[in-house]
């Protein structure tokens, strides 16, 4: 299976083929930092194989530490982008930085124990087509 991804900006574009083992939802704190949001969204595998096929040389890849908490980037726009892990022997693709449909649903949410504070119930939070009327001009 292909599936085909990139960047906001545009100048970054990559293509992954073979599948995904697993998807997770992230809600540890690096995480949350480096996503601004509730949780990171990763689909990892042990097979699929990473091609770029524009822009490779504007992708920056940024390791917490030495921790193992890696992050890839655009340059230009800060949009996550696939990354090699453990000496390339797992790929973590961004599920947002799919432009195709993603194959599986998320296997679980992990490191629930640093959730953030306002992330339940969200399901009964009101729901927008597009922005509400009150923020547009």
């Amino acid at each position: 299976m292909k599936h085909a991804g990139g960047c906001l900006c545009g100048k970054v574009a990559f293509e992954v083929e073979g599948d995904f083992d697993s998807f997770f939802l992230c809600h540890c704190e690096r995480c949350r930092k480096d996503t601004g949001s509730a949780h990171a969204a990763n689909l990892f595998s042990s097979t699929a194989r990473l091609r770029w096929l524009s822009g490779e040389e504007d992708v920056r890849t940024f390791n917490f530490n030495a921790t193992g908490h890696i992050k890839s980037f655009c340059i230009h726009c800060g949009s996550a982008l696939p990354n090699l892990q453990m000496d390339g022997a797992l790929l973590v693709v961004p599920a947002g930085s799919l432009d195709s449909d993603v194959p599986i649903r998320p296997d679980g949410h992990i490191f629930i124990a640093n959730k953030a504070n306002w992330d339940s119930g969200l399901e009964n939070v009101p729901m927008f087509e597009r922005l509400p009327d009150e923020f547009e001009e």
